[in-house]
């Protein structure tokens, strides 16, 4: 990816800024929005940010929790949309084509990790059904190995009851997100794919565990 000019990039990051102020204060005043675990957002350099899945609402509310210019992944089509579209491509989304195994994303995506940038993943693939933890895909495992960098895991809780997958309207309910501490590379870098999968797994798990209690 080409080096933006300035006066793009100074555009850009306004933009952000401006968006994540905006989504902090509505999610803390209408959804009542609670992060814990904040601190484990410090990784300094590239990271990984691997979360749960519940709701259109998580990119948003990951996005609040980081104090950081995060970068995510975008499938295609939500790019043709005139609108949204040109929001994304603001925000400097990752464009995946899913139909041709999304190589090029992948490829910008490991980029941006090696120039110290931080990526949202969903590993889960998809939205839950149910809003539990749905069974992690393995398909972020080489790009967490190739690119060698820390991987956060994150956990939503009430996005799934504040807008349910199908769901056009959303309804308030308290939000809550847990950062687990990072998982370094000297953690996985001798691990099988079953193995490494496991724990991500658990320490998803975890995460989500500590967000449902804080919601009590």
């Amino acid at each position: 990816m080409a080096r933006q000019p300035k006066k793009t990039s100074f555009i850009k990051n306004l933009f952000y800024r401006s968006v994540r102020l905006s989504s902090r204060l509505l999610a803390v005043f209408v959804f009542d929005l609670r992060c814990f675990g904040r601190q484990n957002c410090q990784v300094e350099g590239g990271a990984l940010i691997l979360s749960t899945h519940q709701s259109l609402f998580d990119p948003v509310l990951i996005g609040v929790t980081f104090n950081e210019h995060l970068n995510y992944l975008a499938r295609r089509t939500l790019f043709k949309n005139r609108i949204f579209g040109t929001i994304i491509s603001l925000l400097d989304a990752i464009e995946l084509d899913r139909d041709r195994s999304g190589l090029a994303g992948l490829k910008e995506t490991m980029k941006r990790l090696r120039r110290g940038e931080k990526v949202l993943i969903f590993p889960e693939g998809t939205r839950t059904s149910d809003g539990r933890v749905a069974p992690l895909k393995p398909g972020f495992l080489s790009v967490a190995r190739r690119s060698a960098v820390p991987l956060i895991p994150v956990a939503i809780t009430g996005t799934y009851e504040a807008l349910p997958r199908g769901s056009r309207r959303p309804r308030r309910y308290p939000l809550r997100v847990t950062v687990g501490p990072a998982i370094e590379v000297a953690e996985f870098s001798e691990l099988d794919d079953q193995e490494m999968l496991n724990l991500v797994t658990r320490r998803l798990h975890e995460c989500y565990r500590q967000a449902q209690l804080s919601r009590r």
